[in-house]
């Protein structure tokens, strides 16, 4: 008897800008390869590259490389060409994602957010038409369409007609960060951290809210810096010029680029407090992540960040300065409040994991189409 083979879509881990849906594809990867079913086996596929190393993960198959570059296959997967990337069942991390096949195979597709729909001006153009096209696509053809929050289902199902099934599956905090002894990595220690400062982690980009927090972080004492950690994404977002427009001194801007974990573990480590000031999320995995080290966390009012801190964070107002400020200063000046958040986030971190993740994602290929819920 054939054993059955799931096969996820690790493109991601190949892009320019890998993101957050870059990490969740190997955190998830990762946690797959450590909990696979007795009788069954783990592979992953990539477009072809000229080198496609960085997508290897210990404990995978593969990857195994398709006949046709990034753009094309994400061409022909919208045009509904049928090429299949192997195996029973497929898992797409991204709306990157084959046509569903016949003959007893199964796909099940992550969608992140809403973003394409609820904040089109914060993507390009062509991105918008991409993503609302596959998620449209996956949503009337996929066996289940995989959401990391409560909130991005009940967005999803209000604007796109779904067929697939909707099943919630929430993501962990990256034990490489969690570990409360500093682990070295190749990249090396940050050099020149400030002494005090508030830290933003992710993708430079629109609707992150850069602009807000850095308007609210000059507004603060001048002892308190900012740290963003992040590459460049669209948009063409210039921090420092933003500092220089709103007032914050350049000594009070730290931007690190892209950085890896061990260094990030140590920024973290570092951080008075997070700051996630987001116009909109699907997740929200930064504030997971803080909250699991301890840190206290200032999030917006986006309804999946207010989800995922569940109330041990603190919440302010989208796009409002004096409200992000005022809740930034309080964490600061004030080390009882900034206690009492970060063992609440650490409490509430607990209800999260990437292994509990895998396991629900190993359900749904297992029982895909028999109507089991999860949440």
């Amino acid at each position: 008897m054939r054993v059955p083979e799931l096969v996820v879509i690790a493109e991601q881990l190949l892009a320019p800008v890998p993101g957050g849906t870059g990490r969740y594809t190997a955190e998830l990867l990762r946690a797959l390869a450590d909990t696979v079913p007795q009788g069954w086996r783990l592979s992953s596929a990539v477009a072809r590259h000229g080198d496609v190393e960085p997508a290897r993960i210990t404990g995978v198959e593969g990857p195994r490389v398709l006949p046709l570059p990034p753009r094309a296959l994400a061409a022909a997967w919208q045009a509904g060409v049928p090429l299949w990337p192997g195996g029973q069942a497929v898992h797409a991390p991204t709306p990157l994602a084959p046509p569903r096949a016949r003959g007893g195979r199964t796909l099940a597709v992550t969608v992140h957010d809403t973003v394409p729909w609820t904040h089109p001006e914060t993507l390009t153009p062509r991105g918008v038409s991409w993503h609302r096209s596959m998620i449209a696509r996956a949503a009337d053809r996929a066996d289940t369409l995989v959401v990391p929050t409560r909130a991005v289902a009940d967005e999803l199902a209000r604007l796109v007609e779904a067929r697939a099934e909707i099943r919630v599956v929430g993501h962990g905090a990256t034990e490489a960060l969690t570990q409360r002894r500093e682990t070295p990595g190749s990249e090396g220690p940050v050099p020149n951290l400030p002494s005090r400062f508030v830290l933003a982690v992710g993708t430079v980009e629109p609707r992150k809210g850069i602009d807000v927090l850095i308007r609210a972080v000059a507004g603060l004492a001048d002892d308190v810096a900012l740290v963003l950690a992040g590459q460049p994404g669209w948009g063409g977002l210039d921090p420092v010029a933003l500092a220089r427009e709103h007032g914050l001194p350049a000594h009070r801007l730290h931007v690190l680029g892209r950085i890896g974990d061990a260094q990030l573990a140590q920024v973290l480590r570092a951080a008075a407090v997070l700051a996630a000031p987001s116009l909109a999320e699907g997740f929200g995995l930064p504030v997971l992540e803080a909250m699991a080290c301890g840190v206290p966390v200032v999030h917006s009012d986006a309804p999946a960040l207010v989800e995922v801190a569940g109330g041990a964070g603190m919440t302010t107002v989208r796009g409002d300065v004096r409200s992000l400020e005022n809740a930034l200063a309080e964490v600061l000046r004030s080390p009882a409040r900034a206690a009492e958040l970060a063992a609440a986030g650490r409490a509430r971190a607990t209800a999260f994991s990437w292994t509990r993740a895998a396991r629900q994602v190993w359900s749904i290929h297992q029982f895909a189409g028999s109507g089991t819920s999860a949440g």
